[in-house]
């Protein structure tokens, strides 16, 4: 059948116009590490995203990475350009990540007052380096005081109050005790250090594990262990949880990680971490992560990622992972949500953040964690005094920020 040569240039023109209005679509690749209901608010979020933004043509699709491999992945394939244009992670590598280059893209030119506003001021803290801010915060992570209710009616309020307690529930040819943490790990330990004034870098980012305050904190951690005995040998994080879930162990200093692997039989109760006697009184101050969202530097649709962040960011957004994902919102507004404020594990997190610092995220806090965790080990089995370990950890600190600033 003869069909005019209008008719065919209008068939073919349409038949073009399908596929090039497919490849118009702006596609935003998102990396995360989240499990189990974290992941499942997570991807309710970008669907509500990818809903809102449907009619603009702009589509989030996300992809979970398994957390061990998860930070290699970024150095290795986002300044390669082969990466995702968004990607969330806690803030320890993020100075790590600027000064490598061409993996996070500042954001401060985005910010306005009202976005700032709507954040913990710790939070978007963590997010900021040599004052560029580079994230937005999405949830934070903190260690607080978890307690069987059956075994602790009254939470203790001070470190004398705790040992005490700890000592009425600890029996170790039982294999039984008041207190249970994984207290040779140097970040579980950071609540102690913190709560004596130390810390690890100075302002202007020298090292200082070996300092008095930090000692004081050894010497604390080695009395509850070796003269007061309120703490298992050799903690491992499954030897925590069965303690905590066979009823063996009253109290444990862990965060919202832990609560998962909690028996739905265990009653039990979270309060913030003791004062400390032997500083004054003091607060235990753990460290707090923030796992922040971030544009990937090569990124070719910045502003649409910047929109992504918002949005993740926003109080819709952090009420779903707050409440589907048991998550701790960075956005200071969802606790003003009834079902947020007044859930007992969450309202506690939120408590604790007060009292909380946010872990270093100056590049040199990579060449921290080894030398550290060596000295923690040595400690723990008097292999060395507190003093003689930290010296040590502090040499090999020092030696390993000269070899990265060569």
């Amino acid at each position: 059948m003869y069909r005019p040569r209008w008719i065919l240039l209008i068939t073919i023109l349409a038949a073009v116009a399908v596929p090039l209005a497919a490849a118009a679509q702006t596609e935003l690749v998102v990396w995360h590490s989240y499990r189990g209901s974290e992941r499942t608010a997570f991807e309710k979020v970008v669907e509500m995203w990818n809903e809102k933004m449907k009619s603009q043509g702009v589509v989030a699709k996300t992809l979970a990475v398994p957390h061990d491999a998860y930070p290699d992945k970024i150095s290795a394939a986002v300044p390669r350009g082969k990466g995702p244009d968004v990607f969330i992670y806690a803030q320890d590598r993020l100075g790590g990540w600027v000064e490598a280059g061409s993996t996070i893209e500042p954001i401060g030119f985005y910010l306005d007052e009202e976005i700032e506003k709507r954040f913990l001021p710790e939070t978007l803290q963590a997010m900021t380096y040599q004052d560029e801010v580079y994230g937005l915060p999405v949830n934070f992570k903190v260690v607080t005081l978890i307690y069987n209710k059956a075994l602790v009616k009254t939470p203790p309020k001070t470190s004398g109050e705790l040992v005490a307690l700890a000592k009425k529930h600890t029996d170790q040819a039982a294999g039984r005790f008041g207190l249970a943490y994984w207290y040779s790990d140097f970040y579980y330990h950071s609540a102690l250090m913190n709560g004596f004034g130390g810390g690890v870098f100075d302002a202007s980012r020298k090292p200082t594990l070996n300092q008095p305050a930090n000692v004081k904190s050894m010497e604390l951690l080695l009395k509850w262990f070796g003269e007061d005995k309120i703490l298992p040998a050799e903690p491992t994080t499954a030897l925590i949880t069965n303690l905590f879930n066979e009823g063996r162990a009253a109290m444990v200093l862990s965060g919202p990680w832990f609560l998962g692997e909690v028996k739905a039989d265990v009653d039990m109760g979270l309060a913030l971490l003791p004062t400390l006697d032997e500083a004054n009184g003091a607060p235990m101050r753990p460290w707090m992560t923030v796992e922040g969202v971030y544009i990937a530097e090569p990124s070719q649709h910045k502003d649409e990622a910047f929109q992504l962040l918002t949005f993740l960011t926003d109080v819709e957004a952090a009420t779903v992972m707050a409440i589907t994902g048991r998550q701790t919102p960075a956005n200071v507004h969802v606790y003003e949500n009834p079902k947020v404020a007044d859930d007992p594990i969450l309202g506690a997190f939120r408590k604790q953040a007060e009292n909380a610092v946010a872990m270093p995220n100056i590049a040199e806090m990579t060449m921290m964690w080894s030398p550290a965790t060596t000295a923690m080990n040595i400690i723990v089995k008097k292999a060395a005094t507190p003093q003689a370990a930290l010296d040590d950890a502090q040499e090999k600190v020092a030696e390993r920020i000269k070899d990265l600033r060569q």
